[in-house]
Order: structure tokens, then C-alpha cells, then sequence
């Protein structure tokens, strides 16, 4: 069973959305579709005039086959403009 390493970028629909609670409900978006509680990480890019994007890494497992589900999930979020899957990788180790 082979895992993955996803990327979501994520764009708040206003630079006053908090980023801290969209993240937290990702998250339980992610913990819902894994499943299980998977490995995240979170990296917050500015974009411009204040607006910044939620760069979310996640582990999941290949045989779930594909996001299409999870990324309408996160788009329906309240303060959430777009979802971009942004790179897949196969984890080596």
C-alpha cells in the first residue's frame, strides 16, 4: 500500500478570513476522507494585497484514488474561494 503527499492550495475568498479556523476545519475535512488522523502541514503564502493562500501537505493513502470529493468539500467552506490540488508525490522510506 503505497502513501502519497498531497498539496492543496487553498484561497480565502477575503484577506479577513481567518486562516486559522479554515484550517482547522480542512483539516477535519482531510481526517474524515484518510479516514484517520494523517500527518499535515501548513505553510501560509502571501499573495497579494494582503490575501494570503493556505499551502496544506497531507499523507494519505494511494488506493483512495482521487480528491475530486474532498476539494468540492473545501470549496463549500465558509471563507473559501478555490481549492487547487497543487502536487502529488509518492512517499519513498
Amino acid at each position: 500500500m503505497a502513501r502519497v503527499i498531497i498539496t492543496f492550495k487553498i484561497m480565502p475568498t477575503s484577506p479577513e478570513v481567518d486562516l486559522d479556523a479554515v484550517e482547522a476545519e480542512v483539516k477535519k475535512l482531510i481526517y474524515a476522507f484518510a479516514e484517520e488522523e494523517v500527518e499535515t502541514k501548513t505553510e501560509i503564502e502571501p499573495v497579494a494585497f494582503g490575501l494570503k493562500a493556505i499551502n496544506l501537505l497531507f499523507v494519505s493513502d494511494e488506493e483512495k484514488g482521487t480528491t475530486e470529493a474532498l476539494e468540492q468539500q473545501v470549496t463549500d467552506l465558509e471563507g473559501v474561494n478555490s481549492v487547487e490540488v497543487t502536487d502529488v508525490r509518492r512517499v519513498i522510506g
